[in-house]
């Protein structure tokens, strides 16, 4: 199965070689037809600490690092 690549704004570099990142998805309601947006943050591994708040990256599925880690962000 593929890995699921996200793209989204880091919210908080904070925490030593992770990231949070503000992943938003725009959708139709499915009843009002409007579109709705919905975010969701994930912590992401950023292994040289070298992104900061604002920045847009994106983010790669991967084996949990940690308890809450499941994603790292990927260099282009």
């Amino acid at each position: 199965m593929p890995k699921r690549i996200l793209q989204g704004v880091v919210t908080s570099n904070q925490n030593e070689q992770t990231v949070t990142v503000s992943v938003e998805r725009r959708f139709t309601h499915p009843v009002l037809k409007k579109t709705i947006r919905k975010s969701k943050k994930y912590r992401a591994h950023d292994e040289k600490n070298s992104f900061n708040v604002g920045d847009l990256v994106r983010i790669i599925e991967c084996a949990p690092r940690s308890k809450t880690k499941r994603w790292e962000v990927l260099t282009d």
